[in-house]
């Protein structure tokens, strides 16, 4: 059967490895609490109840899109657009169409510039790559107005953090419930972590101008990583509760095959 994502695409690679995955959320955390659409979270109350186990929902769709054939990708995003749907029909109102975009700039972004960080640089054409599979998800979920090349994307990225970010009671409500169910360490980490992938626009509205602590000790984790002993340090960045859940996200063939849809 056709694969959604190309075997040996990049995209695999960079959604293969739990701690890329938490990179590219702990900067999507920053930025969502920036939106403004992030209303729409609350209203379902399921984002600021449990940020943690929203993560993980969130990974497991992406991951059954990324890691799926064609068929079970498709279904997998048309089962998310009736999720909107029916969050939509309760609050009697539509999600902005310029939201669903947002979404799919920060899932192009933040795993771009996660995996820059603790593997190596893109090439230009994996970037590329990267683009055109999210924008095949944005295809799929009907999201209009998506750009058709990187340069393109990278020019309306610029334009969306200036027009759709702003720092909201929102944005302070979320950050306390970061720092509540992380605790102050991990919070800590978290905010580190977000000081170096954020873009400026997010860094400037959320006063980030920490990862001093974590960039320093980075090229020792990619050591860890090449080794393979870097799974105790990844389990003091999650509470106990979640760590089965975070050593699941480690790409393996033969064990997530069946656990799609």
């Amino acid at each position: 059967m056709e694969n959604f994502v190309d075997e040996k695409s990049v995209v695999r690679k960079i959604w293969g490895r739990s701690d890329t995955i938490l990179f590219i959320f702990a900067g999507a955390a920053a930025e969502f609490a920036l939106n403004k659409a992030v209303d729409w979270l609350y209203f379902t109350g399921k984002l600021p109840a449990d940020p943690i186990g929203r993560l993980f929902s969130t990974v497991g769709y992406a991951r059954q899109i990324i890691f799926a054939d064609k068929d079970a990708a498709h279904a997998a995003i048309d089962k998310m657009n009736t999720i909107h749907q029916a969050v939509e029909k309760g609050r009697g109102a539509q999600i902005p169409e310029w939201a669903y975009r947002d979404v799919l700039f920060m899932l192009i972004y933040y795993s771009v510039a996660s995996f820059e960080l603790l593997e190596r640089k893109l090439t230009d054409r994996e970037k590329e790559e990267v683009l055109q599979v999210f924008l095949k998800v944005g295809e799929r979920m009907q999201v209009k107005d998506l750009p058709v090349n990187y340069s393109a994307w990278q020019q309306m990225h610029a334009a969306q953090l200036e027009d759709d970010l702003q720092r909201s009671r929102y944005t302070d409500d979320l950050f306390k419930q970061y720092k509540k169910h992380l605790g102050i360490f991990r919070y800590f980490v978290l905010k580190e972590v977000q000081s170096l992938l954020a873009p400026h626009t997010v860094k400037r509205l959320l006063s980030l101008n920490g990862g001093y602590v974590v960039k320093p000790i980075l090229p020792l984790y990619r050591f860890c990583r090449k080794i393979q002993c870097a799974q105790p340090i990844q389990d003091l960045l999650m509470p106990s509760a979640y760590k089965h859940q975070l050593k699941q996200l480690n790409y393996n063939t033969a064990t997530y095959a069946g656990s799609i849809l």
